[in-house]
């Protein structure tokens, strides 16, 4: 007979938290910028134009947050990853459809299908032993494009950041203020640069680079 002093577990506790590990149910999502209905602007705007946009929309973002001097986490990330991550300080790697993005000594952000972050999320967190800490936030936030030859002049309206390729060469990533918020921004190649913005202020975004690239011609891609 159990004391009745004690409380008691409801019956469903054990199968909830079991739950908490398993595959999230496959549920349809909508990019920040769904309702910009980025496809008729592509389909019926202006086809050629010196900057380019395009929304890289429901990716996975996790935030990996380790010390380089644990063996077991930098070993395990890039097992998993199939990439070591990047430890020189401003500079992404990418690795087919993964990149990662270096944030600071001791965070990384990693991009990747979001059919693949709980997986991933999951194996890393199997294989990785000591202090880490792992954050799927790939709801809060979104991936865009910027690309053409006017693209570089769009963000010097918009950021303090000195992104001449002579000092922002192909590779670089850097957190920074972008208008009045923030961002981070990443050269991916010639011509083209790529933002992780909030959630929260992509439509704000949306209509300043809108307003930006006006004079340059704006194109839209999906």
């Amino acid at each position: 007979m159990s004391d009745l002093n004690t409380p008691q577990a409801p019956a469903s506790y054990e199968h909830h938290c079991a739950s908490l590990n398993q595959q999230p149910p496959e549920v349809a999502g909508q990019s920040p910028l769904h309702h910009a209905d980025l496809a008729t602007h592509a389909s019926q705007g202006p086809a050629q134009g010196n900057v380019i946009f395009r929304e890289l929309p429901l990716l996975g973002h996790l935030t990996l947050r380790g010390s380089q001097s644990n063996t077991s986490f930098m070993q395990g990330c890039a097992s998993v990853l199939g990439i070591p991550l990047p430890i020189t300080p401003l500079s992404m790697v990418t690795h087919h459809d993964v990149s990662i993005r270096w944030i600071s000594p001791d965070e990384w952000l990693v991009i990747l299908p979001n059919s693949q972050a709980f997986a991933v999320e999951q194996s890393l967190r199997a294989c990785i032993t000591g202090h880490y800490s792992i954050v799927n936030v790939s709801g809060g936030q979104t991936l865009i494009e910027l690309s053409g030859p006017d693209a570089v002049n769009v963000l010097k309206k918009s950021m303090s950041l000195d992104v001449h390729p002579s000092v922002f060469p192909v590779g670089k990533v850097a957190s920074s203020l972008f208008a009045k918020t923030t961002a981070i921004l990443s050269h991916t190649e010639d011509n083209c640069y790529q933002l992780v913005i909030r959630r929260s202020f992509s439509d704000y975004i949306w209509l300043w680079i809108q307003a930006a690239s006006q004079e340059y011609g704006l194109v839209v891609r999906t």
